[in-house]
């Protein structure tokens, strides 16, 4: 599915994805000690800058998930913004009680999380899932009937989901013909949760019967894709670090607000 979103790819989408992880991870324990208002505000513009260039990903779907992550980026700071502790009281009504702090300190933590979630979203839109199982298999050794199960349940995942809109539409021609209270509540559920149960584990056995005629073992073996580390990689790392140099650059020589610590 994300493969139909993409509208053109940039270097990133050949970054090894195990770089990609462990530069999230960084950035992610990086932001939590990060207490400069005006440096956040810039790192999460800058953030929401390269989510549009390098994800590669269509306005569409791309605004859609931006929406998304903006609503939970925002009520995740809501119980610190409403009671809060602050000296300067902004609006008080029963037990919200708003004051200039308060809401301050949750506008910071929802920067946090916008700064994380937008550059952890360009991972997913430019990697491939199974570039992430053969990567760490080849690089952390994960041992490939592991890897290999990951990958064939995720490719299963699309296959219930055309059984169950097949089902679903062959409903609709036999519920022509049937009373309506025999397709109405949980059996309209029934109807359609118990057949897609079972013709998923059907699929699912005969998957784990076909694998395991073809001899998946966990010794060693050959792969047919290769997923080193090459000299994108590199670039990614030297385009995280310029990015977080120029919010803090910024955050510096222009500030916005002045607070330099929002604890």
């Amino acid at each position: 599915m994300l493969t139909n979103w993409k509208k053109y790819s940039t270097f990133i989408d050949h970054v090894n994805i195990l770089t990609k992880l462990l530069l999230g991870i960084m950035l992610f324990f990086y932001a939590i000690f990060i207490h400069q208002f005006d440096f956040m505000i810039y790192l999460t513009i800058i953030m929401f800058i390269y989510l549009i260039v390098m994800s590669g990903v269509r306005w569409l779907p791309l605004l859609i998930v931006i929406a998304i992550t903006m609503f939970f980026g925002i009520t995740s700071s809501l119980f610190m913004i409403f009671y809060g502790e602050g000296e300067r009281t902004l609006l008080k009504f029963g037990i919200i009680h708003i004051t200039n702090e308060s809401l301050l300190r949750g506008l910071h933590v929802t920067m946090r999380t916008l700064v994380i979630s937008f550059y952890g979203m360009v991972i997913p839109f430019t990697s491939q899932i199974i570039f992430v199982f053969y990567s760490f298999m080849q690089h952390l050794k994960l041992k490939p009937k592991i890897a290999y199960a990951f990958m064939a349940s995720i490719r299963m995942i699309p296959i219930m989901f055309s059984s169950f809109m097949q089902l679903r539409q062959a409903l609709k021609m036999r519920y022509a013909v049937i009373d309506k209270s025999n397709r109405k509540g949980l059996k309209w559920i029934n109807h359609l949760l118990i057949p897609t149960l079972s013709q998923s584990i059907r699929k699912s056995h005969r998957l784990a019967v076909a694998m395991e005629a073809k001899g998946f073992t966990n010794q060693k073996r050959t792969y047919y894709y290769k997923v080193p580390f090459t000299i994108n990689d590199l670039y990614f790392v030297l385009l995280t670090i310029l990015l977080v140099v120029i919010a803090y650059l910024l955050s510096i020589y222009i500030p916005i607000t002045n607070i330099a610590d929002i604890r």
